[in-house]
């Protein structure tokens, strides 16, 4: 059907190019220079079923942020590119995702309105690796969910380990996984709206 956003993106703080191919296989080409949120970004292509190239050359020598968010921002307007009219689609999807201890659920609405809800643990560590702040992971809903212009919400549900704190890299691992299963349901193509947008108004 060829479905695909291509966004380039370029800044004086970064360089992103992203490719979405959301009739794909989960192949993907990734490199932002974040070990972590390359892993995160390979999940969101995989379980979502969609081909993903993403190269982002941020300014890491000051942090992560302009990095992590601009490839956010660049996603969430591949992704809206790719979605074209969005005849035909199911529209809305959800789905709730263990990750051994942890339990997250995402429910997505193609809507055209951006609108996020984002709810985890407040005592997860600050970092995943060396250079990926857990604080960045509400900012990267924010920013895909404002530029595709989804309604998004991400509610972890629990992320208790007897004794210890949460595990943050089962944390957002976990919400990468659920949102890519939400959006893998939202943009399948329904047999039953061929031919027509999936909304009363006519018009997403």
């Amino acid at each position: 059907m060829g479905r695909v956003g291509r966004v380039e993106r370029n800044t004086h703080e970064s360089k992103v190019l992203v490719r979405v191919d959301l009739d794909g296989s989960g192949s993907l080409d990734i490199a932002t220079g974040i070990g972590f949120y390359d892993h995160m970004l390979s999940q969101l292509g995989k379980h979502g079923g969609f081909d993903l190239r993403v190269h982002t050359t941020g300014d890491l020598e000051v942090d992560a942020h302009h990095t992590v968010e601009d490839t956010a921002l660049a996603l969430g307007t591949a992704f809206a590119d790719a979605l074209g009219d969005k005849t035909g689609l199911t529209r809305f999807g959800s789905a709730i995702v263990p990750l051994d201890e942890v339990l997250v659920q995402a429910s997505v609405d193609l809507s055209g309105r951006p609108y996020v809800v984002h709810d985890e643990p407040t005592n997860i560590a600050p970092y995943i690796g060396p250079v990926y702040p857990t604080s960045l992971t509400r900012h990267i809903w924010e920013s895909f969910g404002h530029t595709a212009k989804i309604t998004l919400h991400v509610s972890v549900l629990r992320a208790s380990r007897p004794g210890a704190q949460p595990d943050a890299h089962h944390v957002v691992e976990a919400q990468f996984k659920a949102v890519a299963r939400a959006l893998r349901e939202a943009v399948a193509v329904d047999p039953r709206n061929a031919g027509q947008v999936p909304s009363t108004k006519g018009v997403l």
